[in-house]
């Protein structure tokens, strides 16, 4: 029997994709805004740069999070997405 994908929701176009496609940001009781891991308030973006850039100029990173997120970890997603890319474009 084959085990059903977890589901989330973009947060900037609201699409539902399997959380294995979606950059997971999270605002940790501790650590404050983390990219990978920890455990709290979660909001899923999409891999492409129109929902990043969406995300960031509509706050809906900061609503979803109910909290301050600061350019750097914009910067960081971005980054991130860069590498997928040009991953992508190598395998190819």
């Amino acid at each position: 029997m084959s085990q059903n994908p977890v589901l989330r929701r973009c947060v900037s176009c609201k699409k539902v994709i399997d959380r294995n496609q979606l950059f997971k940001v999270t605002r940790d009781h501790q650590d404050g805004v983390v990219l990978t891991g920890g455990m709290g308030r979660s909001a899923y973006i999409c891999t492409n740069e129109t929902c990043l850039k969406d995300a960031w100029r509509r706050k809906r990173l900061q609503k979803a999070l109910k909290c301050q997120v600061q350019y750097n970890v914009i910067e960081v997603l971005q980054d991130q997405l860069n590498q997928s890319n040009d991953s992508g474009s190598k395998a190819r």
